[in-house]
């Protein structure tokens, strides 16, 4: 099958952002609270669900507050610092690029995404984007929305848990697995051993 869009999950496909997001929601709290696998932990959550889960004794108010803070301070320290960006992920992401269009879906915040493309120069590759911090709505239905308004008929979610892998086949897309990510999925299209693995993949579907 020809694709028309591949659709990217961020954290655990992309890149690995958790140490440099513990120490932006440290800067927050003043004190060294927050450690990378308390991030890991949380990533691919919502931003609501992740304010629920740090801050359960807070009221709803201040936990919006809290979370609200955290994300602005993280969204500038990634864009000056970054993350762990995976092997490859940028000279794949540059070829896919020259193939067909390429898109972001996340369970992040607003300007997340932003930072990331930010740091890495990657913004020019990228032709639509989409995270639960623009809409309040599940991937799955970001996914969609995408694939509607970039009139894409033959997707390709490519991520790293049983939620993009949920997400993708409710869409009405294909699913390739990253599986050096952060989790696991009990089905797949496509088994994704590295990122670079997508040029292989695309050579085949045409």
């Amino acid at each position: 099958m020809e694709f028309d869009g591949i659709i990217f999950d961020m954290d655990g496909t992309l890149w690995d952002s958790a140490e440099n997001v513990a120490r932006s929601w440290n800067l927050v709290s003043g004190e060294e609270r927050f450690t990378k696998s308390d991030i890991m932990g949380v990533m691919g959550q919502t931003m609501d669900a992740i304010a629920l889960k740090f801050f359960p004794d807070r009221t709803e108010e201040e936990r919006t507050a809290l979370i609200t803070r955290c994300c602005e301070v993280e969204n500038e320290y990634l864009r000056q610092h970054g993350g762990e960006i995976y092997a490859n992920t940028e000279k794949t992401l540059r070829a896919l690029a020259k193939q067909t269009r390429l898109f972001i879906v996340s369970n992040c915040q607003s300007g997340y995404i932003e930072a990331f493309l930010d740091f890495y120069h990657l913004g020019d590759l990228i032709t639509d984007k989409l995270c639960w911090g623009d809409t309040g709505l599940q991937k799955s239905e970001n996914i969609r929305l995408i694939m509607e308004r970039n009139v894409i008929s033959n997707a390709l979610y490519v991520g790293d848990t049983q939620t993009d892998c949920d997400s993708a086949y409710t869409a009405g897309a294909k699913f390739a697995y990253a599986s050096y990510g952060f989790g696991t999925a009990d089905r797949h299209d496509y088994y994704l051993y590295h990122i670079a693995d997508l040029l292989g993949l695309l050579v085949a579907a045409v």
